[in-house]
């Protein structure tokens, strides 16, 4: 069509990079197109010009063709043969040529190619005993197998898939939004280009049917709530010979009677009795291994908390095995007797004579309420 140069027509240098070459072509292609000018002849053209520039200028081989030869190295690959013929681009067509790599516009379109599967998700629950010593699991997750019925073809009669009369077998349609245009997978062939005319009854013309399949999965030790196990390629199987999705396992660690972990750390309330609180004793303290005893000084207090190193989690990302932090909670005695009643009130009058020397946070408690009203 345009015997000018290119590169004059893009307002371009010979050396002009790929990049330059789209920012030119859009720039002129919004100025210059149809639908902002309409009845502007001087435009369309200006706008075709430009176009069958970018076309030859955006092609390395066109280009390098051209630099050499000029127009006459085209040799007819110019201009806007091809489906629509000239004139016929919409101004989606702008953005199918210069964003296509990024939104899978016109030119990026692989209909009935290979297409990787789908990523699975699923939500596996432990206990906290499997979860530090690690655990193998079975699970089923949906599968995808080629129907028996029609073996594999989705068609009632066996026959093979026809064009997409749709999308005319390029797998993809535009979608008018008033200026713009929205390119997106046709619905009817779901992007393969082809349809089933009279699809199988039983898989619905999709030549495969979903079912189940059992997964062993092996949880290493040391996960924590929350944690996410990737196993490759155990998704959804691709279509067309595509690769399949990859299986992500979440896990979910179920709350523990005792024990709550906080990284590689657990923590436990211990009852303590309040003799051995006042006078000291050992107590028997559970552990994810077995029983420990841990000694307990004299005058210990509710809140005090006692760690036991190395008797945490190893974590599964390393920085070795955390400790178990025992808070100990003092518990008052019940359901006393008469006679334990009266032995405990004269031990509160012994404790009594002694003061503060035998209640100092008590003490410390009343004078501080004392001193307050009295500066109030």
């Amino acid at each position: 069509m345009s015997k000018r140069d290119y590169y004059e027509v893009l307002g371009l240098e010979k050396d002009a990079s790929e990049q330059d070459i789209r920012r030119a072509y859009r720039r002129m292609a919004m100025r210059y197109h149809p639908d902002r000018n309409p009845d502007d002849e001087s435009a369309e053209a200006k706008f075709k010009e430009a176009k069958e520039a970018y076309e030859v200028l955006s092609d390395a081989d066109k280009r390098a063709a051209y630099d050499r030869f000029g127009h006459a190295g085209m040799g007819g690959q110019g201009g806007f043969g091809g489906q629509g013929g000239p004139g016929s681009a919409g101004f989606g067509d702008i953005f199918g040529d210069i964003f296509g790599d990024i939104f899978g516009g016109a030119g990026g379109g692989r209909r009935g190619g290979p297409s990787r599967g789908a990523d699975l998700r699923y939500g596996l629950a432990i206990t906290l005993e499997e979860a530090v010593r690690g655990t193998t699991e079975k699970i089923r997750v949906p599968n995808w197998d080629e129907c028996t019925v029609c073996d594999g073809s989705g068609s009632k009669d066996g026959s093979q898939p026809a064009t997409c009369s749709t999308c005319n077998g390029y797998g993809q349609v535009r979608m008018q939004q008033g200026f713009f245009s929205v390119q997106q997978t046709c619905p009817t062939c779901h992007g393969s280009g082809q349809e089933v005319k009279n699809p199988c009854d039983n898989c619905q013309g999709e030549g495969r049917v979903q079912t189940t399949r059992e997964e062993t999965i092996k949880i290493p030790a040391g996960v924590d709530d929350g944690d996410r196990i990737r196993v490759t390629g155990r998704g959804e199987p691709g279509a067309n010979g595509g690769p399949p999705g990859d299986l992500y396992i979440q896990v979910q660690v179920k709350p523990h009677d005792i024990f709550t972990r906080d990284g590689n750390d657990l923590y436990c309330e211990v009852p303590l009795d309040f003799v051995d609180a006042a006078l000291g004793g050992e107590l028997e303290v559970p552990t994810l291994g077995g029983k420990v005893s841990l000694k307990v000084p004299a005058e210990t207090q509710t809140g005090r908390m006692f760690r036991l190193r190395g008797k945490g989690v190893a974590g599964v990302r390393g920085g070795g095995t955390g400790d178990l932090l025992c808070r100990v909670v003092v518990e008052t005695p019940v359901s006393l007797t008469k006679e334990q009643k009266e032995l405990l009130r004269q031990f509160q009058a012994s404790v009594l004579k002694g003061g503060k020397r035998h209640n100092p946070k008590k003490s410390s408690f009343f004078e501080g309420v004392k001193r307050f009203f009295e500066g109030g």
